[in-house]
């Protein structure tokens, strides 16, 4: 059995007791559980190793990839930045980005683009994969195509092209990079370890990921579905240096569980972070409020999206509808529910093939309400 470190409080014990039934039943390599409750850390807690030989240990320093968990993160540096802009989320995305009109999409409000309704889930046609190395790059081309559906018709997950559309949006309205906001605005003054673009001094502390041995489950297969995961132009090479310096808002930001933690906890605290209101009261709202509910295009899920965070609909973080969450590829995942005022995060390095709802993260999350 894997040595747990780290720290408890008491009441909590049970979270730590499935964190460690999970590494003895042969579920993990490395992984890092976090939770925070009314502002204080409760769980802060890591096992296994950080590398698939297994000679160094998880600990807390230890950072790795979230992937699609980044996604909620990205969102709440938006709606830092969104107050600049008189009509808020409800500006025309060409009002700032004029090229963004091609195509047929003069009409699409950033709301709609950034829960999932404007239809570029990916690229129907070749690109060269090395252009998603290129944000600018990549972000051009995005503005360039028609979409797929009508926007505002219907909404279908964006698993890659989310995170250039919404740079480019916090690059036209800051004048700063997404990961530039988050690091001068928002981690650099609460002290939280978390990058979206990790400089290259920083990549030694970065766990090797073990993919997965089998395909996400997509249920029946449609257009939109193959245009988002299954070209061979679909992603970038991810893990390596490049991928990691850059930034890529929807996939690529890195940290560690407690850190991830204390981001979702701006959700939890309703925008406010160390006594300072870091996300305006109204762009909050705004960033919170639902925007869609139904069948998603692209996952086989019903899907409830704000502002680029999900809402919990499917009730797999935790029992509260109003918690605001998100999931990434291979497992990681975190929530920040309001009512609680707790958020918590689970990272790790192994890697499964769920979409949503890994059965590991969800067990930690219903062990945490338990202990409430």
């Amino acid at each position: 059995m894997s040595d747990i470190r780290g720290t408890v409080a008491p009441g909590f014990e049970p979270v730590r007791d499935v964190f460690e039934e999970t590494f003895a039943a042969g579920e993990e390599l490395g992984a890092g559980f976090a939770a925070i409750l009314d502002g204080e850390t409760v769980v802060d807690i890591q096992g296994g190793y950080a590398d698939r030989k297994k000679e160094k240990a998880w600990n807390e320093t230890t950072l790795v990839p979230i992937y699609s968990t980044t996604k909620g993160i990205a969102s709440l540096v938006i709606a830092r930045v969104i107050g600049a802009l008189d009509e808020g989320y409800e500006t025309k995305v060409a009002t700032v980005w004029p090229e963004f009109s091609a195509g047929g999409k003069a009409d699409v409000t950033i709301g709609e683009m950034l829960s999932h309704q404007a239809g570029l889930v990916g690229f129907s046609e070749p690109i060269d994969p090395g252009l998603w190395l290129d944000p600018p790059a990549l972000a051009a081309e995005l503005a360039d195509l028609e979409p797929l559906w009508e926007p505002g018709t219907a909404h279908g997950y964006h698993p890659l092209t989310w995170g250039y559309l919404a740079g480019e949006i916090v690059q036209r309205i800051s004048g700063k990079s997404l990961g530039t906001v988050l690091r001068e605005e928002i981690c650099g003054p609460l002290g939280i370890d978390f990058r979206i673009g990790l400089p290259e001094n920083e990549h030694d502390r970065v766990a090797e990921i073990m993919r997965p041995r089998e395909m996400p489950q997509l249920g029946e297969l449609n257009e939109f579905k193959k245009v988002a995961f299954l070209t061979k132009w679909a992603a970038p090479d991810r893990g390596g240096a490049e991928w990691r310096t850059i930034e890529i808002p929807s996939a690529n930001g890195h940290g560690t569980a407690k850190s991830v933690a204390q981001l979702y906890g701006l959700y939890a605290s309703r925008g406010h972070g160390d006594g300072k209101q870091l996300i305006p009261e109204e762009s909050f709202a705004d960033l919170t409020k639902r925007r869609v509910i139904g069948e998603d295009l692209v996952l086989p899920f019903v899907t409830e999206f704000a502002a680029g965070v999900m809402r919990n609909n499917l009730g797999i973080y935790g029992p509260n509808s109003e918690t605001l969450a998100h999931s990434g590829w291979g497992g990681s995942l975190a929530l920040g529910d309001p009512d609680r005022h707790l958020s918590a995060a689970y990272v790790m390095n192994k890697q499964s093939s769920y979409l949503q709802g890994d059965p590991r993260a969800r067990r930690l999350v219903d062990a945490l309400y338990g202990c409430l």
